[in-house]
């Protein structure tokens, strides 16, 4: 007995799962439930769309399904490892969609449910610039990632992280809608900015009109240029205020302003360019106001450089983070 392999490897699960979209998805009775859990599924992982694209490609093979039906046009983050497809699963779960459902089609794009494109960015070290399939051009920051799903009858896009500028083709009929967060920004054409760091989100707007939502509210608010909005987790509506977009787009050109801001709001900026967050020691240290311009690409010194010019100390807590001390200061001799 071959003791190697007493469990599937991941790759096969990836093959298998890809074999079962591929009959759900032209299957008469395929929920809407199902087809959002599928675009969780292919946004989830770069090697789903390559998996699914090769089920595809044998579907096509047996003519099953028309050749410009589901093609996913597949953009490769900056950094991709890749790997050889494993031939034999694949032909053996395409056999078995050929017993299960001898006709399929192009149901799922005229219905909606299934994208004709798919792209994912992964930006690490640097700043990237890209374009998507509709012709919208996107700015990432560093450390960003973002996939992009175009369907009949909208645009997606997911920031899983980061930050990213866009300009938006327009298109009236074909909604661009950014998925951040709990919540989403919906447009037919314009530039704005979204920023995403842990459960916070930002968006700025520069050109045009967005309708921003987020955890609970319904219609959303429409912002017009220069204003912000900013929501977490379970916020009921998000926080609109009106903005000076030049700073909030200074990262593309490669600054950090921080403009008279209280540490607790700026830590979430500062943060998002380490590779280990900075934390406070308490309120009282988070209510410590910092003002100046940095380098994106060396906020480590800026870390370093704090006690300098602030009233504070660095410790390092029981798990290695850096953490923000306030020093007290001197009793009243009064």
């Amino acid at each position: 007995m071959n003791k190697d392999r007493l469990t599937p490897s991941p790759d096969d699960a990836i093959t298998d799962a890809a074999a079962h979209w591929c009959m759900r998805l032209h299957a008469e009775d395929c929920t809407a439930a199902e087809r959002e859990a599928f675009a969780r599924w292919l946004a989830a992982d770069p090697r789903h769309a390559e998996e699914y694209q090769a089920m595809l490609e044998i579907w096509q093979t047996a003519d099953l399904l028309p050749r410009n039906a589901t093609v996913i046009d597949f953009n490769p983050p900056v950094q991709q490892a890749t790997r050889p497809h494993n031939w034999r699963p694949l032909a053996s779960a395409a056999a078995i969609a050929l017993a299960v459902l001898p006709l399929a089609g192009w149901v799922g794009w005229e219905q909606g449910w299934l994208p004709n494109h798919y792209q994912h960015f992964e930006t690490g070290t640097r700043m990237q610039a890209v374009q998507l399939s509709d012709g919208s051009t996107v700015q990432l920051n560093l450390n960003t990632e973002l996939t992009y799903l175009n369907y009949k009858d909208k645009r997606q896009v997911t920031l899983k992280r980061g930050e990213a500028f866009f300009k938006v083709r327009h298109d009236s009929s074909h909604p661009f809608i950014v998925h951040a967060g709990r919540g989403q920004t919906r447009v037919t054409g314009t530039q704005f900015n979204v920023w995403k760091y842990q459960d916070q989100v930002k968006v700025t707007l520069v050109e045009g009109s967005v309708l921003v939502s987020s955890d609970g509210s319904s219609g959303g608010y429409r912002l017009s240029p220069g204003m912000q909005a900013s929501y977490h987790k379970g916020d009921f509506e998000p926080q609109l205020e009106q903005n000076d977009y030049s700073n909030s787009l200074a990262w593309r050109d490669g600054k950090l302003v921080l403009d008279n801001l209280s540490l607790e709001q700026a830590l979430p900026m500062i943060n998002r360019y380490l590779d280990a967050p900075l934390l406070l020691a308490d309120a009282s240290t988070g209510r410590i106001r910092i003002s100046g311009i940095y380098n994106t690409r060396d906020v480590g010194s800026l870390v370093n450089n704090l006690p300098k010019v602030l009233p504070v100390y660095l410790t390092r807590s029981k798990d290695g983070s850096t953490v923000l001390n306030r020093i007290s200061p001197p009793p009243d001799k009064g």
